[in-house]
């Protein structure tokens, strides 16, 4: 990997200390699609490692991730076909891996004392299931996440289609906020007071798959599909391609309507992940950049698409993609049970931090007056319990004034309007971001049983009390 500088002044893509980041190893993953593999086991190794998130003259970072590396392996498996995950625990502490996204067992979906004993050091935990849903999902820890995550464990699990989508390349980008001192050490002050109660742990770096890049090649007239995957504990991105309209094609793994993002930028909260068709219509021997400008004042470049100085791959994009459906089950809106879930506290958040009935010791959050601290544990009582095989509307209410990405685990929900107004292209998805004050409402079929964690995925926001239990039975 060729060493990029590590600037230590705000300037057109640093925040504080440190700059956004692509992989200079790989610039734009993968090249001609391989072969399906067999099915097979999968060894995944939790552990400490390092890692050269922002290059040289500074030394490399100590992380905790998976298979040594950051982020952790690029997991690929098929639609429909069994999958055998060995984890192994090398870690001073306990941890899991959740499968986030896969519509999976409850057995296997890595809460620690909700669904299953913690793996402690030394020992593993065998994850078993077929993803039903063909797309763009990831793992990461459920236990002490929001220093285990914050330290670099996450990975991409992408799971293919049976019938290779026409693209000339198949491309993730791994994005991921980090908080680093000038010697590009891991701060320390996990579980701050301050970030729990406002906007969670925000860093000073941004890394696109674990480390940093001024360019990244392409060529005129090739078309990619850019699987964004953001695996921030708090940060919030909203991407704009200078020079490129991108066409959205699924939204966490879940194809929808081909559209073009709303004013151009693709907006992606923590957890999130969008896929891109990218059709490469620049000019040979120009550059253009990819600009994240979510936070007012804080905008800055992630990378620059540079051309490569030769013919167009072709002449005319080709024609538009669509991705095939997965087999999720519609939602009987007309017999639909509803519910609203209303999320509560913060700082400057109506009721305040303090003094909400419910809010257990230590908690800034909560949802509809309870808060649930930590990870998971067993014997979570439910804050709601749904009926195998109903419909139900979940009208998600946000009292705060901070955004919180919701995420549910087990099922994609499809996400039905906004304030009120409709949600167009179809989109479902797994985490669903509602703004400050602002209401999102959504369906699904409950036809997964067992006790499934909500939460926001700002993982602060989790660990002080925005989560809770929804039990199917």
């Amino acid at each position: 990997m060729h060493a990029i500088r590590f600037r230590s002044a705000i300037d057109r893509r640093t925040l504080l200390i440190g700059g956004a980041a692509l992989a200079a190893s790989a610039p734009w993953g993968h090249g001609a699609r391989a072969e399906p593999a067999k099915p097979r086991a999968i060894e995944l190794t939790a552990g400490i490692g390092r890692a050269p998130l922002v290059g040289s003259p500074h030394p490399v970072t100590e992380v905790w991730c998976y298979g040594n590396h950051v982020p952790g392996p690029e997991l690929r498996v098929r639609q429909g076909e069994p999958v055998r995950i060995i984890v192994r625990n090398e870690l001073p502490e306990e941890t899991t891996v959740h499968w986030h996204g896969i519509r999976l067992p409850n057995a296997m979906d890595g809460v620690p004392g909700l669904t299953q004993p913690p793996i402690r050091p030394g020992e593993s935990f065998t994850y078993e299931f077929t993803p039903p849903d063909a797309g763009t999902f990831w793992y990461h820890p459920h236990s002490n996440s929001l220093r285990q995550l914050g330290r670099g464990m996450a990975g991409a699990l992408i799971v293919e289609e049976p019938t290779a989508v026409p693209v000339d390349r198949d491309v993730l980008w791994m994005l991921a906020d980090w908080r680093l001192t000038s010697e590009a050490e891991i701060a320390g002050g996990f579980g701050n007071r301050m970030d729990a109660a406002m906007s969670g742990r925000l860093g000073n770096t941004v890394t696109l798959n674990g480390a940093i890049s001024d360019e990244v090649p392409v060529r005129a007239g090739e078309r990619i599909r850019l699987r964004l995957v953001n695996s921030s504990l708090a940060r919030l991105m909203s991407l704009r391609f200078e020079g490129h309209r991108p066409t959205i094609v699924a939204i966490d793994g879940q194809p929808c309507e081909p559209h073009q993002p709303e004013r151009d930028r693709v907006l992606l909260g923590p957890a999130m992940r969008v896929d891109l068709v990218v059709d490469m219509q620049g000019e040979p021997g120009r550059h253009y950049r990819v600009i994240d400008d979510f936070y007012d004042g804080l905008s800055y470049w992630l990378t620059k698409l540079v051309y490569q100085d030769t013919p167009p791959v072709r002449a005319r994009p080709r024609e538009a993609v669509s991705l095939t459906r997965n087999p999720l089950p519609e939602p009987d809106l007309t017999g639909a049970e509803r519910y609203e879930l209303r999320l509560q506290g913060g700082m400057m958040g109506g009721a305040g931090m303090m003094g909400m009935s419910g809010m257990a010791h230590g908690a800034s959050w909560a949802i509809n007056g309870k808060s649930v601290t930590g990870d998971g544990h067993a014997e979570m009582p439910p804050l709601l319990t749904l009926r195998v095989g109903r419909t139900y509307v979940i009208a998600i209410r946000n009292d705060t004034a901070w955004w919180h990405p919701m995420h549910l685990h087990g099922y994609s929900f499809r996400v039905l309007s906004r304030n009120g107004s409709p949600v167009p292209h179809r989109q479902w998805a797994d985490t669903v971001l509602v703004p400050p004050k602002a209401t999102a409402e959504v369906a699904f079929v409950a036809d997964n049983p067992g006790d499934w964690m909500f939460h926001c995925h700002v993982t602060d926001h989790q660990v002080t009390g925005m989560m809770a239990v929804l039990r199917v039975t």
